[in-house]
């Protein structure tokens, strides 16, 4: 018996491999030689036997691709080593001042890598062992969202790696929708009655944020891999650690070229710029890298950005199209914005329906007519934009588009701030995409995560007038849900469970959930410090309010006109009522040393390492204090990048001690 279960493992692993070497023969040597049938019945096989024999279960083996798990919450990774942004060029100007920059800085010859800058989503993947172990969103560089479930379904990311391949490292790379799976979805969205996707961009990023595993397999996202981050590097140079992660089983951009020269990255510019449309997939540049990893050493990063790379930006397309009607979109504060619905055109390899006009202002520039032949644009934009008007193509009888003067919602009178170019629908109260909105602002992740509440359930329950404002989830019934459309016993339960759950919600998130306008996350928490209940906050003139850091007139405004609506007052006490945290509760802010005991300090600039409200919390951690104003009572001045008045003051008084984020760090490093 030992022996018939020894001849099953080798066989399983056996399958393994074989599948193994077939997804690299396809999806990176595009050399197949096997049928998709053959491959089907070997990976079927391989599943029968796993199944069968569980003990020889392997995360990594090629059944996994399939998918199929459930994630419901995406866990917050921090990155090991920061996910930088790439400054932009242009012209082939900003390159000669690049190199310029580069040569003064080294003084030695450089050569470059050139690579396509495919137009997808940011990933960072550790592998150990050979093995891939995590997968993380690039998020805002310091950190990001798990997704390692959904990223192995992805076939040409390698599961386990060949080779002599180091023992821990990241690879970092994109991931993408190939022009052809995007129209193959679009295609069976429009089957099933939906919208079809704006651009393969967007879907790749949404895709890779599906809680369904076995969902993102059938999207048919690609990957390319770019960049090997380690502290330990096998080698001298970034082409020869292409070579080398090639080799291990990685796919990497089969465009990319070593440049000695200048001349020839321009070359490789200016070919690309005209082939790029011949691509099977998206591309929105090029970017280019210091091929030597010493002088990449040397040269070292910016606030935010690698002194060592640039992304060199195609020109933004152009294509002329005619304007059909312009329709007025309600925001979740009231803002409208006007877009122009299009004559459909091909614009940068997407059928483009739809362009943003932005505000009247716009609209007066262009000069905008009835029926007029417009340039859009879509370079940077997510949403394209409409950019000049053919005035030729006008006719005499041609009318002037003119902007609104009542809500397309609830027909109250817009009105327009002076000092900004928006219109505002005023009955924030009951204008229902604003009435909608901050509901669904409410129960959203940052605010009172409230799960199984999705923005269709919440417009449910406001068409059959079950729900008006947050307080109005804190009544409702099991019975009341279950004749909701899609709507199943077990659902209906989650969500009453889930709003029940989120009476333990603190202060600062109820009050960033209730939806105060220019009341963001950070502004709420300073709220909170300084006004610890509801009443306090209620009570506070805007004298009281503007004392408060970062807190100006137009925000202390905005408070005391909402709670000197009655009908909010009401919500407020309704919400009190049913138990929602309304006060601060006891700090939980654990001491981690008295470092920085008796010691003041104040952040000023904008910030890279951390962002200031982790600061502010990691001198309170240490023993220090954080105080709002450069004073003689200041014993710290932490500056980031563009500090302006506060450092010119510190400076001034003379006694303060100016750091910058890393000598903060090292500070609190010495306990």
């Amino acid at each position: 018996m030992p022996d018939n279960i020894e001849n099953i493992q080798q066989k399983i692993e056996d399958l393994r491999k074989e599948l193994h070497q077939h997804n690299e023969n396809y999806y990176l040597l595009d050399t197949p030689t096997i049928s998709d049938f053959d491959f089907d019945m070997l990976l079927e096989e391989l599943r029968d036997l796993e199944a069968k024999y569980p003990e020889f279960y392997d995360e990594n083996s090629p059944t996994m691709r399939v998918g199929g798990g459930i994630t419901k919450v995406f866990p917050t990774v921090q990155h090991r080593f920061r996910m930088y942004s790439l400054d932009n060029s242009y012209d082939f100007d900003d390159l000669e001042d690049w190199e310029k920059r580069i040569i003064k800085a080294i003084d030695e010859p450089v050569e470059f890598v050139a690579e396509l800058k495919y137009d997808g989503a940011s990933i960072s993947i550790l592998y150990e062992n050979g093995k891939l172990v995590q997968a993380v969103t690039r998020g805002d560089g310091f950190q990001g969202d798990e997704i390692t479930a959904n990223v192995r379904t992805i076939s040409d990311v390698p599961l386990k790696l060949k080779g002599d391949f180091p023992a821990h490292f990241f690879m970092r790379g994109e991931i993408y929708l190939t022009r052809k799976n995007f129209d193959k979805i679009n295609k069976q969205r429009e089957e099933d009655g939906l919208d079809p996707f704006m651009n393969p961009r967007n879907t790749a990023s949404g895709s890779l944020k599906m809680q369904h595993s076995g969902e993102v397999r059938k999207r048919g996202l690609s990957s390319v891999l770019y960049q090997y981050i380690s502290e330990e590097i096998p080698a001298e140079s970034h082409w020869e650690l292409l070579e080398k992660a090639k080799s291990w089983g990685f796919k990497t951009s089969q465009q990319a070229k070593l440049c000695k020269t200048l001349a020839e990255v321009k070359e490789f510019i200016s070919y690309w710029d005209i082939e790029r449309h011949n691509l099977p997939f998206e591309i929105d540049g090029i970017v280019l890298k210091v091929n030597s990893l010493k002088q990449q050493r040397q040269l070292g990063y910016t606030a935010k950005s690698p002194r060592w790379a640039m992304a060199y930006k195609f020109k933004a397309e152009k294509v002329e199209t005619e304007l059909q009607t312009v329709s007025y979109q309600v925001g979740r504060t009231g803002a409208i914005t006007p877009v122009a619905n299009l004559k459909p055109v091909l614009l940068a390899g997407t059928i483009v329906k739809r362009a943003s006009l932005h505000n009247e202002d716009i609209i007066k520039k262009l000069d905008l007519h009835e029926h007029d032949f417009v340039y859009v644009e879509k370079g940077g934009e997510i949403i394209p934009k409409i950019v000049g008007v053919n005035t030729e193509k006008r006719t005499a009888e041609s009318k002037e588009i003119e902007y609104i003067k009542h809500c397309p919602e609830c027909g109250t009178e817009l009105v327009k701030i002076e000092d900004q170019a928006i219109h505002f629908c005023p009955n924030e109260l009951h204008c229902p995409p604003q009435v909608v909105g901050r509901m669904i602002h409410y129960v959203s992740r940052k605010a009172l995560n409230i799960d199984n509440l999705g923005s269709e359930t919440i417009e449910q329950l406001y068409r059959e007038r079950l729900i008006e404002n947050p307080a109005d989830f804190y009544v409702l019934k099991k019975e009341q849900l279950l004749p909701l459309e899609r709507m199943a016993e077990k659902s209906a339960q989650n969500i009453i469970s889930g709003i029940e759950k989120s009476k333990e919600i603190p202060f600062e998130k109820v009050l960033y959930g209730i939806g105060i306008k220019h009341v963001g996350e950070t502004v709420a928490k300073k709220l909170v410090k300084n006004f610890p209940t509801i009443e306090e906050l209620k009570n506070a003139t805007v004298e009281e309010l503007c004392q408060v850091e970062d807190i100006g007139t137009k925000i202390a405004v905005s408070i005391a006109e909402f709670f000197a609506n009655p009908e909010n007052i009401l919500m407020i006490e309704r919400l009190k009522s049913y138990g929602v945290q309304l006060e601060k509760g006891e700090s939980t802010n654990e001491v981690l040393s008295n470092v920085l005991d008796g010691k003041t300090f104040l952040f000023t600039g904008k910030l890279s390492l951390f962002t200031r409200e982790a600061a502010e919390e990691m001198v309170e951690k240490h023993g220090g204090k954080n105080i709002s104003a450069v004073s003689k009572n200041l014993n710290y001045l932490v500056v980031g990048e563009k500090a302006g008045s506060k450092l010119k003051k510190a400076q001034d008084i003379g006694t303060i001690e100016i750091l910058d984020e890393q000598q903060f760090l090292d500070l609190i490093e010495k306990k």
